[in-house]
């Protein structure tokens, strides 16, 4: 029977050497689950945030029959468990994402011009408790939220930054998750108004932001497009990986 660890410690060695936040703000208990088969000596688990699962430990076929509703993607931690995915999840299409290194050093003055960098007619707002509420009213922005289950804990845990036009939100950056030493991004612009310089706006504000606070920001790029962005703003690609995406649910902004 799948159960959800409440001691998230008798899972970190089946992690270990897995760089992704997401993980991390499971076992350090910030947000988001981890689900095993034993809770008193696990082999096998599932940490899962918004839409995002990672599977680690002994290939479980139980974990991954038992994904909740809200998974979209799917992320294996060897080939074993990238196997029993695509034998018990046929659904789920076969994707590659990006992970970016996690020590990046920030040039402050290229970021600053970076966000200073908008077109007439737009500004940058923090995403406050008003922001919050509008974001819920787009598509391509819900995810800017939607992870942290209510706006009194996005408050206080999420950082963002969104990018305005005439009182509406166009684009913007903010935590998809978080973990103690910082945020995972989340980042998209509405389709009608990209290629205009706004995300990266957006994005240079909000690392700034961030460095301020001693908090760093993680990227993890869902497509190469996202990769180049990240590059702009001064990450470096780590490596692709494979991931599995089914009902085509995916974040697709990062």
């Amino acid at each position: 029977m799948i159960v959800e660890l409440r001691d998230t410690a008798l899972a970190e060695r089946l992690f270990i050497g897995w760089e992704e936040t997401m993980i991390w703000s499971c076992l350090q208990n910030v947000m988001g689950s981890i689900y095993v088969t034993d809770s008193e000596k696990p082999e096998s688990a599932m940490a899962c945030v918004g839409c995002f699962a990672f599977f680690a430990g002994e290939a479980d076929e139980e974990l991954v029959r038992g994904i909740p509703e809200s998974v979209a993607i799917m992320v294996p931690q060897n080939e074993t468990w990238a196997e029993l995915i695509e034998a018990d999840r046929p659904e789920a299409r076969k994707i590659v994402r990006y992970a970016m290194k996690k020590d990046t050093r920030f040039d402050r003055n290229a970021l600053r011009k970076i966000a200073d960098s908008l077109p007439a007619g737009y500004r940058l707002r923090s995403l406050d408790g008003a922001m919050y509420d509008l974001c819920l009213q787009e598509p391509f922005s819900v995810d800017f939220v939607s992870s942290f289950g209510s706006r009194e804990n996005y408050l206080e845990r999420g950082r963002g930054v969104v990018v305005l036009k005439d009182g509406r939100i166009v684009s913007g950056a903010s935590s998809y998750s978080r973990y103690l030493e910082g945020i995972e991004i989340e980042v998209d612009t509405a389709p009608e108004e990209r290629r205009k310089g706004l995300a990266g706006a957006a994005c240079a504000s909000l690392i700034m932001s961030c460095l301020e606070e001693g908090l760093y920001l993680s990227w993890d790029a869902q497509n190469l497009t996202s990769v180049h962005l990240a590059e702009k703003l001064g990450y470096e690609l780590s490596h692709a990986y494979v991931a599995y995406e089914r009902n085509g649910n995916g974040s697709a902004a990062r």
